[in-house]
């Protein structure tokens, strides 16, 4: 038994280092939050703020004005913004999980939309289509402009963040917001089509598509934001179950072509600087101001 010793010594020793090893390949950083702006925003610098308890108890949640400020952020073109009359909506994050690793990360908050009303932003294309007369006059028309974003009663979902980890330091690469965890989404976007004829633009092929989601990427040059839909429908479409299957057999061919939508650089850089705040649990994230804000 004396002579065994050593060599249990040194088998234990063997699986002491394995074992070592074994913990630091792989093994997560210590995230640093990356340089700061050279000044904080100024209070006329400022959007609203939103407060992020992850599900902590006593959480107010933001007003649903406040949740979906980003709509104008990201909108190259004006936009007013209603709250029906008595609106109750609040969203709250409900928790922050979070997976980093030496090179990467990701992040799941699941977030829920409690309280009735509707908010919608409407999008005014006006300088947009001035800008094209020629080709409207022309004969020609503008396909597919996004007359408004619309989220109506609660809802639960999830915001999705993936990155890159370099030094320690993280950046952001994808922001997702998914809309549908509660069964059908809640949030609805206008398109519409713009022709000239008898001395007036006019609207056609209006149409109601329901969206699941709404992807922000850091690769995207110029910024554009994915949509992906569960129906499409035309906007005076009733309401019967053949007039909903037909909306989302329209919905699939629809996430098959529909383009990425231009953002503004500004909205979709704020996304991404909001799904830093989730990774590194910050109690609050305030949004920049939106230039193209004309109400609230």
């Amino acid at each position: 038994m004396m002579q065994m010793r050593p060599v249990v010594s040194v088998l234990l020793l063997l699986l002491a280092g394995c074992t070592g090893r074994s913990r630091l390949v792989g093994e997560a950083p210590q995230l640093r939050r990356p340089p700061q702006t050279p000044a904080p925003l100024r209070t006329a610098e400022a959007g609203p703020t939103l407060h992020l308890h992850y599900g902590r108890g006593g959480d107010p949640g933001s007003a649903i004005a406040d949740f979906m400020y980003f709509v104008p952020l990201i909108s190259p073109e004006p936009v007013t913004v209603s709250t029906s009359a008595g609106n109750t909506q609040r969203a709250r994050v409900l928790s922050a999980r979070r997976r980093v690793a030496a090179t990467s990360f990701s992040v799941v908050c699941p977030f829920e939309v409690e309280g009735t009303g509707s908010q919608q932003n409407a999008i005014d294309q006006t300088a947009h289509v001035r800008r094209h007369e020629r080709k409207l006059r022309a004969g020609g028309s503008l396909a597919r402009l996004l007359d408004y974003i619309r989220y109506e009663g609660p809802g639960r979902g999830r915001i999705e963040v993936d990155g890159m980890v370099a030094d320690g330091i993280p950046t952001a690469t994808e922001v997702r917001l998914v809309f549908n965890d509660g069964g059908r989404s809640p949030v609805t976007i206008g398109l519409k089509d713009i022709y000239y004829a008898d001395g007036a633009y006019r609207s056609a092929n209006e149409i109601v598509a329901r969206v699941n989601a709404l992807t922000f990427s850091r690769s995207a040059d110029p910024p554009r934001m994915g949509v992906s839909v569960a129906s499409v429908m035309r906007k005076d479409a009733g309401q019967n179950l053949w007039e909903s299957i037909k909306g989302r057999v329209a919905g699939a061919v629809a996430n098959l072509l529909i383009k990425p939508i231009h953002v503004e650089a500004a909205g979709n850089q704020a996304m991404l600087d909001f799904g830093l705040s989730l990774l590194l649990r910050d109690p609050t994230y305030t949004f920049p101001r939106a230039k193209n804000l004309t109400s609230l």
